[in-house]
C-alpha cells in the first residue's frame, strides 16, 4: 500500500526502446499517475502503446505527438489489464490512430485486428519484440510484457514502482503468489535489468524487487495468522491489527487484501472453526 508523492516524476524515463508518458491521473492508488509506455526500436517507423491510461484527450494526443516526433506511427495498443486507469483511453486512442487494441480480456479488445494476449505470444511490428507473460492475481486478466532487447519487463500493476500491489476484488492471492514466483524465475532466466511498472518510477534489480514482494506477502500472511490466533474473527478486527501501520485513508483498499488473504487461508483450511469460511 502506498500514497501519491507529488514530487516524484517518471515522465520520459524508461529504456532505449521504452519511453514513459505520464498520465495526469495522480491518486492514492495511481501514485503520480498511470505510466503509458511507448515501445519501439530506435529508428522504427512504428510504435506500440502499452496502457494508454485514462480517457484524457490531451494525454492521448501527446502520446501520438511524441510518437510522431520520433518518426513513428502507433500501430498497436496493448493492455496489461482492464482497470480503467490503464484502459479507459484505449478506445479513443484506437480512433485517433487506427490501431487495434490487444488484451487478455476479450471485452477489452477493439478493432477488427484486436487480439488476445496469451501465454507465450510474441508481438512484433515496432522493430522489436514483446513477449506476453501471464501474471494473474491483481486481476484475473493481468499480464506482463517482456522486452528482451532491453532486459526489461513491463509489469502493469503486478509490481509497482513504489509500495506494493493490492489484490483487487476479482483477484486471487494464490494466483498472485504463483505469478510472483514465475516472474522471479524469469528475472534469472532472462537476466532482467529493469522493471517498467504501471505506476511509479522505473526499478533496477528486478530479482531483489521480486524477492521483496514475495517476502512481504509471506510476512502479511504470518500477520494474518497471528491475528486469528489472537482471537480476531471479523474483517474489521483483522484490518485494524494487521494494517495498523497503514494510513486510514487507504484502509478501503487494504480491506481488499484482507479479504484476499482470508480467502487464501480458507482455501487451505487454516481459518478457525468458529469463523465463516468466507468472512464479509
Amino acid at each position: 500500500m502506498t500514497a501519491a508523492d507529488g514530487q516524484e516524476r517518471v515522465d520520459g524515463a524508461g529504456t532505449s526502446r521504452a519511453r514513459c508518458v505520464l498520465a495526469p491521473n495522480p491518486g492514492p492508488m495511481t501514485l503520480n499517475g498511470t505510466n503509458t509506455w511507448l515501445i519501439a526500436e530506435p529508428g522504427s517507423a512504428a510504435a506500440f502503446v502499452v496502457d494508454p491510461g485514462p480517457d484524457d484527450q490531451a494525454h492521448l494526443t501527446r502520446v501520438c505527438e511524441l510518437a510522431a516526433a520520433a518518426g513513428q506511427r502507433v500501430t498497436r495498443i496493448l493492455l496489461t489489464h482492464g482497470h480503467l486507469d490503464h484502459s479507459a483511453g484505449a478506445a479513443r486512442l484506437a480512433k485517433l490512430t487506427g490501431a487495434p487494441v490487444a488484451a487478455a480480456d476479450p471485452a477489452q479488445r477493439h478493432g477488427a485486428d484486436g487480439s488476445g494476449l496469451g501465454p507465450g505470444d510474441v508481438l512484433t511490428g515496432a522493430g522489436c519484440e514483446l513477449r506476453v507473460v501471464p501474471s494473474p492475481g491483481h486481476t484475473p486478466d493481468s499480464v506482463c510484457l517482456l522486452l528482451p532487447a532491453d532486459g526489461a519487463l513491463l509489469t502493469g500493476d503486478t509490481v509497482l514502482g513504489r509500495g506494493t500491489t493490492v489484490i483487487a476484488g476479482d483477484g486471487s492471492l494464490a494466483d498472485y503468489l504463483a505469478s510472483l514466483d514465475r516472474l522471479r524465475a524469469l528475472a534469472d532466466a532472462e537476466r532482467l535489468r529493469t522493471l517498467l511498472p504501471g505506476h511509479g518510477p522505473v526499478l533496477g534489480d528486478p530479482a531483489g524487487v521480486l524477492d521483496f514482494y514475495l517476502a512481504h506477502r509471506r510476512e502479511r500472511l504470518a500477520e494474518m495468522r497471528a491475528a486469528l490466533a489472537a482471537g480476531d474473527r471479523t474483517e474489521d478486527e483483522v484490518l485494524a491489527r494487521v494494517y495498523a501501520d497503514v494510513d486510514r485513508s487507504l484502509w478501503p483498499f487494504a480491506r481488499w487484501s484482507v479479504r484476499a488473504q482470508l480467502t487464501y487461508l480458507a482455501d487451505r483450511g487454516e481459518l478457525p472453526p468458529d469463523m465463516s469460511p468466507r468472512p464479509s
